[in-house]
């Protein structure tokens, strides 16, 4: 199913959507779905992993486990050099 909205643009905004689209040989409409699109995966990305680093907070304030700098400094020369390690487990 396909719901229509509405947007305001301002002048300038709008001269610059339908300069690109002709540039792009795309519609406006094809550039505005396309950018939300983006932006839409790019702020769920953003919140899913907010969730995620939220809940590995609590279960360090729950556990106390937690990885200690010194390993952490360790696999990162290890990727600095090349190496593709596995990210270091919870002491």
């Amino acid at each position: 199913m396909s719901v229509t909205q509405a947007i305001k643009l301002d002048d300038e905004t709008n001269k610059r959507l339908k300069a690109l689209a002709q540039q792009r040989n795309r519609s406006a409409h094809w550039l505005m779905k396309d950018a939300l699109e983006r932006y839409l995966a790019e702020e769920e990305r953003y919140e899913r992993e907010k969730a995620e680093d939220l809940a590995e907070y609590e279960d360090y304030m729950l556990t106390g486990k937690a990885i200690d700098n010194e390993t952490v400094t360790s696999w990162l020369n290890e990727l600095a050099s090349g190496k593709n390690t596995a990210w270091p487990k919870q002491k």
